[in-house]
């Protein structure tokens, strides 16, 4: 009965270890407040990416996008812009590719490289090998944005969702939802729209 306790006891403590750092149901995704997993995914210049590797970053902006998607090539020129504007205040784009390139071949790591080069985007490209990552966030379009601070206790999720209000043109732009998010963060102050709806294409699985 000694052993069989103990090793209860030991159970138990494992799965409490193996759960510190997430606050939610993996196949529900994050919600505000909740301390986003680290990962390790592959970028277009074959490096491995973790959120880790970014020792001086006060959060980050993890997008979900990929080639394909009208929207997503849409708002390529933004997500170029927002990394432009926040890399250097600390919170620096994270994209990840969740498509199934066997399901989407415009997806596939080889044509992910040609346009990151082709676009000259300035931060990581990843692909999510085996769609492992997005279920984890949640993420259901591209793009898909979730906005986290670096916080004592892990990634901390402060905004989910579209990255403004008018994906068909730039200049007509009255809600600039991630911008908002991110110099509020910052600034320390409250965040008033924390969570909208992304609008995009559907991940292919």
């Amino acid at each position: 009965m000694g052993l069989i306790k103990h090793l209860s006891i030991a159970i138990v403590f494992l799965l409490g270890a193996y759960t510190i750092g997430t606050t939610t149901n993996v196949k529900d995704g994050y919600k505000i407040g909740d301390y986003a997993s680290d990962f390790k995914l592959t970028g277009v210049d074959n490096k491995d990416v973790s959120l880790s590797d970014y020792k001086d970053a006060k959060g980050f902006l993890v997008i979900f996008t990929c080639n394909t998607c009208p929207y997503a090539v849409a708002y390529e020129d933004r997500i170029i812009a927002l990394n432009e504007k926040y890399a250097s205040q600390g919170v620096p784009v994270i994209a990840i590719n969740p498509n199934n390139p066997k399901k989407q071949p415009g997806d596939s790591f080889d044509l992910m490289k040609e346009r990151a080069k082709e676009k000259g985007f300035t931060f990581p490209y990843l692909l999510d090998d085996g769609q492992k990552v997005y279920p984890q966030y949640g993420a259901t379009r591209t793009p898909h944005v979730f906005l986290l601070e670096k916080t004592a206790k892990g990634n901390k999720v402060r905004y989910i969702g579209a990255i403004d209000d008018n994906y068909q043109d730039a200049s007509s732009v009255e809600a600039k939802y991630v911008e908002d998010a991110v110099d509020a963060m910052l600034s320390g102050k409250e965040i008033e729209i924390t969570s909208t709806k992304a609008i995009g294409c559907s991940i292919k699985v």
